[in-house]
């Protein structure tokens, strides 16, 4: 018996998806975990990560040609899950990189911006972020106030975005904004005069992420930055599916870290003369979050192979992220109370999951519009407005 993998579901994995998985995992243990602590204390992001992501050729690795890998779907997942089991921060890099700012530019960008920037981004040599969410639009992103007007041959974009992984340290941003035309997407370089991005700080989650505001004054862009196959707010969230496709693997790696930690922890730890283990209450505890983390494995390859056949939903990741979010926190919860006091320190990566994953409960989609969503799909009625 494993009780890492009780059910044995990486016997379900190829040879290659295994392969995947524990080259990952091995970068993960070995470069990423030594400072993630320091990282997460300091509130910085670890430099390093763009370029040793951009090496596992993890970058935009669901999207063919232009340096990118061409993985399955699954595979893709089998990633996120063990960037995700190091710090929800890596994952999140690695998912706004290529499934937001990436993916955009692949599937609505002219050709002369994917050969630009997709090379680049897919090594890791350039940063990019994904602009949709603002101070005062969050799930509405119909009601986004960044406007563009065209002048001449560039277009005059006002308005601000916030919550933006990366936004301080990008080479380009991909900002939707509405015109007469519709919702747009254009590519925002630094150094456009009128376009400043300033870190967020104060975060008590997500500490190891770059968080950042996008500010818009009269920014000229020329109309090669503007992406012309898409006039509609199609554009944003089609990104937004692939992104909340790779939280629904990501928070399983999460989960599964809290887990080990609680099992390690409960076997060495001694209470009344004997291991905190062998009291019924613990095993009850460990036996919980163990079915949690499998069920959740089981879901996301289930939504990883319909997505590969080309068959899966927006309801079905949409099922898929709100169920598996709060088994992971359901986890770290649990497994902090079998740590005792000793959970709440860096020592042990339990409640810095905990608190990464209050983030990842609300981005990509809220718990309640994941909800709603289902909700629609089970009745036929919508009950967003």
């Amino acid at each position: 018996m494993k009780p890492k993998d009780f059910l044995e579901i990486d016997r379900l994995l190829s040879d290659e998806e295994r392969l995947i998985k524990e080259t990952v995992a091995r970068y993960v243990n070995e470069k990423y975990l030594p400072g993630i602590n320091q990282h997460f204390e300091d509130g910085t992001f670890d430099s390093s990560v763009p370029e040793a992501l951009g090496d596992l050729n993890v970058l935009g690795m669901h999207l063919e040609g232009y340096g990118c890998a061409g993985s399955s779907a699954v595979a893709y997942g089998i990633a996120c899950m063990e960037l995700e089991a190091g710090d929800s921060a890596l994952r999140s890099f690695c998912s706004v990189q290529g499934s937001l700012a990436m993916f955009a530019i692949w599937k609505w960008g002219s050709e002369e911006q994917k050969q630009k920037w997709l090379p680049e981004l897919a090594a890791g040599r350039n940063i990019g972020c994904f602009g949709l969410t603002e101070p005062d639009s969050g799930s509405d992103p119909g009601s986004m106030r960044t406007k563009a007007r065209r002048d001449g041959d560039d277009w005059i974009l006002n308005g601000a975005k916030m919550w933006i992984t990366s936004g301080t340290i990008a080479d380009v941003a991909v900002v939707w904004a509405t015109t007469d035309d519709g919702v747009q997407g254009f590519l925002v370089e630094p150094g456009m005069e009128g376009f400043t991005a300033p870190e967020m700080h104060g975060k008590l989650s997500l500490r190891a992420s770059v968080t950042s505001e996008l500010i818009f004054d009269d920014v000229r862009v020329p109309d090669s930055n503007r992406l012309p196959e898409v006039q509609s707010l199609r554009g944003p969230l089609s990104c937004l599916n692939e992104a909340r496709y790779g939280i629904v693997w990501g928070v399983v790696g999460a989960a599964r870290s809290c887990f080990e930690a609680a099992l390690e922890y409960s076997l060495t730890r001694e209470q009344f003369g004997v291991p905190i283990a062998s009291f019924q209450l613990t095993q009850a505890k460990l036996a919980d979050m163990a079915a949690a983390v499998q069920q959740s494995y089981m879901l996301a390859l289930h939504l990883g192979r319909l997505k590969d056949e080309g068959k899966i939903t927006t309801e079905q990741i949409s099922m898929g992220k709100r169920q598996n979010v709060r088994a992971a926190l359901a986890v770290a919860r649990s497994a902090r109370s079998v740590l005792g006091a000793n959970g709440v320190t860096l020592e042990y990566p339990v409640l810095r999951h905990a608190n990464n994953l209050e983030s990842v409960f609300t981005y990509e989609g809220t718990d309640e519009i994941h909800t709603l969503s289902v909700g629609k799909a089970l009745t036929g009625i919508s009950a967003f407005t």
